[in-house]
């Protein structure tokens, strides 16, 4: 699973994982807080808030190249670009800020933190171990836009494939198509395959035609059963296979090119 749906909403496994996490440290925080009566929310909100602005500035550092055409970009957090590392040292060294000034907060803050980032690790380590050992590339029949029958390894069989799932209607998947466009042409050695989930051939076609697009391998998904068995819950999505086939890294949401360049890296760290 890659995303879950909560009605019209589209939440990624990481996005939630994350909110569960800050939920258990409030919960722990406020009992352990109510004992030694004082708050703990404000706090961790805090920490909370600091460890996600790093988190971007340690990401826009890193890919910094990719950010110099569009400084706007900085900005846009629909990305998805945050740096774990930067993050969570950025969480600890507040946290430790706050413990050293506010003797009262000690042991709840250090009980609300703990849990969270327990949470947080074995969470995302049990489910991470799942979907590397069960998510492999998929053989759902797909169409080209002529209406031949074909497959993800039928289009590129022994190279590394970027699988984009959209739809027309997707505002999201419009913005990131001029990003993925260009980078068939600058990392010619992956395939990129654009699935589109539901629609009609012609519908395709006029979509491409009406944004000047050209894109390569564009195929047709009419009954969405590569979005059911990928465990998408939400467009776009885009899943990263090596050239073994292997599921490497997946992202729910608008790529940018930073985001897209740290995905690829996967490749060579598989």
């Amino acid at each position: 699973m890659l995303s879950v749906s909560l009605g019209p909403l589209g939440l990624s496994l990481g996005h939630l994982i994350l909110m569960l996490a800050f939920i258990v440290a409030l919960v722990v925080g406020a009992v352990n807080g109510r004992k030694e009566g004082v708050p703990v929310a404000g706090s961790l909100a805090d920490i909370f808030l600091v460890a996600m602005v790093c988190a971007r500035i340690g990401f826009v550092i890193r890919y910094f190249e990719h950010y110099q055409d569009n400084w706007l970009g900085v900005l846009d957090i629909r990305d998805g670009g945050f740096d774990v590392l930067s993050g969570l040292t950025a969480a600890l060294v507040f946290a430790g800020y706050l413990w050293r000034r506010r003797r009262p907060l000690r042991r709840p803050l250090a009980f609300a933190m703990a849990a969270g980032l327990i949470t947080w690790g074995s969470v995302s380590g049990l489910i991470g171990l799942i979907e590397s050992q069960a998510q492999s590339l998929p053989d759902t029949p797909l169409a080209t836009l002529d209406g031949q029958p074909t497959s993800l390894a039928g289009v590129a069989a022994g190279q590394p494939m970027v699988v984009n799932l959209w739809a027309s209607w997707c505002p999201p998947c419009i913005r990131e198509m001029p990003v993925l466009e260009e980078a068939q042409q600058r990392y010619p050695e992956v395939a990129f395959v654009f699935a589109n989930q539901g629609e009609h051939p012609d519908t395709i076609r006029s979509f491409l035609a009406s944004h000047s697009l050209t894109l390569d391998h564009v195929l047709s998904d009419r009954s969405g059963a590569l979005g059911r068995v990928s465990g998408s819950q939400g467009l776009p999505t885009t899943l990263f296979y090596n050239a073994r086939g292997q599921l490497v890294d997946s992202h729910m949401g608008e790529l940018s090119h930073a985001t897209l360049a740290r995905s690829l890296e996967r490749f060579d760290s598989r």
